[in-house]
């Protein structure tokens, strides 16, 4: 891809608005740190943070970042000198600002052993991930890792490796060999207790892999697994996102991003090889990211995920379009403050009830354009962590979880592939040829459907699938989806 003059890049950033140039400028900043998956959410978050960090006090933090498999963003960043922008769409107006935060980047599928080279280098000490909830390969239930020959491939023969827990792993071990220092590993996905399961994942490989227990016992002493919660809409980016970029940088931005005007990390403070200044952008160092993980997968995630799938059944585009539906919004609120509050210990002077008010507030931000289906995907790896822990936490303490219930109906009626006006609805998901056999061989009614999507162990638990009154309860809410519709059932929701 050639660089054109009128394209985002080093030559062309004297001419930006003076607001809108980046704190750090690609090239000046050594590498200390390799993303895996440099989708829009890390260029409008960590990168974000990382930048701002570095600019306020220094240090070989710039980024290196890693796209498994696509090649489009690593073609526009590379021929933009790595630099990107990123949108804050506020309600007042946008604004937009470049970020230099990338030191360079790379495509995995292309090279992956120079990208296991890469894991290796010692002036790499922190290594983070957004990579999506099914590319970790754990059962969402059980975090048991999923073995399939390609990723056993990965782990025993000396072929590339094709997978991210291969490739990730198979840095670990050329990094050990090289005695190349500790490092961090940091899951920035929304996985529960994600610094554990990456950490567990770890461990899980190195037995596949085969390797000496010395040679797991080196590899594993030299690795931390920081806990994180990390927090920002960031729709996918359209025409219009980089029509607005272009509007405001006057050049044009391939890369361009845009995302709400809240952020938020929460990483647990374990680097052992060092790390940016990351408090200095905002973030927030803890000894136990826990209650934040739970805090925001169920009061948001949770809440996100009962807002795309109630308004793709109802008809609506944008998460935003849902919020509207007469009614969700109380049905919401009971969701927050009779279910998701009382179901787990929040962090010190946070109010779950306040901070789902908020979470509304940002949901009903007009200028974020969420496509409700792009939040509906991979609902089989979302739905465990996002709604039933909640519900088993509740029924553990004796309590109902009926809107939660709700949720969950909302989810099958989803499955079965069509809106309240007909129109087919796509299944995007990595259980899908699991959960459309489990469908086809139930019987056709609200119960059937219960029955045969229960009994999928890796979304529900046995102890949860067996109780009566969560099935009675979504059963029942089930019915009066396929019956009366999205609309009717919230208007008539009690």
């Amino acid at each position: 891809m050639a660089l054109t003059a009128d394209r985002l890049g080093l030559a062309t950033l004297r001419h930006l608005p003076p607001e809108s140039r980046p704190l750090l400028r690609p090239g000046t900043v050594p590498a200390g740190i390799v993303h895996l998956g440099l989708g829009a959410f890390h260029r409008a978050h960590q990168a974000v943070h990382t930048e701002a960090a570095v600019g306020a006090a220094g240090g070989d933090w710039g980024i290196i970042g890693v796209a498994p498999r696509s090649t489009d963003v690593v073609e526009a960043l590379a021929a933009q000198d790595a630099l990107f922008s990123v949108t804050t769409l506020a309600a007042e107006g946008p604004t937009t600002r470049v970020v230099g935060a990338l030191a360079g980047v790379r495509h995995a599928a292309s090279d992956p052993d120079a990208v296991v080279r890469l894991l290796a280098d010692p002036t790499i000490r922190v290594v983070t991930l957004t990579v999506t909830e099914k590319a970790y390969r754990l059962d969402p239930v059980t975090a048991a890792l999923t073995v399939d020959p390609e990723l056993t491939a990965d782990l025993t023969t000396d072929r590339p490796p094709r997978t991210v827990p291969g490739l990730l792993v198979r840095g670990l071990l050329a990094r050990a060999a090289a005695d190349a220092g500790p490092v961090a590993l940091v899951s920035c996905d929304n996985l529960p207790a994600n610094g554990r399961r990456l950490r567990g994942l770890v461990k899980q490989c190195l037995v596949l892999a085969r390797v000496s227990d010395a040679t797991a016992d080196r590899v594993l002493a030299a690795v931390t697994c920081p806990g994180t919660m990390v927090d920002r809409i960031v729709p996918a980016s359209t025409e219009a996102t980089r029509d607005t970029a272009r509007r405001a940088l006057g050049v044009t931005d391939l890369a361009a991003v845009a995302a709400e005007p809240w952020s938020q990390w929460v990483i647990e403070d374990d680097f052992p090889g060092g790390r940016p200044a990351w408090e200095r952008s905002g973030a927030v160092l803890t000894d136990d990211a826990g209650p934040w993980e739970r805090l925001k997968l169920r009061a948001l995630n949770g809440v996100h995920s009962a807002t795309a799938y109630l308004g793709a059944l109802a008809g609506a585009e944008t998460v935003a379009e849902a919020l509207a539906l007469p009614h969700l919004d109380g049905v919401l609120r009971r969701l927050v403050v009779e279910e998701v509050a009382p179901s787990f210990a929040p962090p010190p002077g946070v109010d779950v009830t306040a901070y789902g008010e908020q979470v509304l507030a940002r949901f009903g931000n007009p200028a974020i354009r969420h496509r409700t289906l792009q939040v509906a995907m991979d609902g089989s790896q979302k739905l465990p962590q996002r709604v039933l822990h909640t519900v088993a936490d509740l029924r553990a303490a004796g309590r109902s979880a009926r809107w939660s219930a709700l949720v969950v109906a909302a989810w099958l009626r989803f499955l079965l592939g069509y809106a309240d006006d007909g129109r087919p609805l796509p299944l995007d998901d990595p259980l899908a040829g699991r959960l459309r056999a489990a469908l086809a061989a139930g019987r056709h009614t609200p119960a059937g459907v219960v029955d045969a999507v229960f009994a999928v162990r890796e979304v529900f638990p046995a102890d949860l699938a067996a109780d009566d009154e969560v099935r009675a309860d979504v059963t029942g809410w089930l019915t009066a989806l396929e019956r009366h519709g999205v609309r009717a059932t919230l208007a008539g929701a009690r």
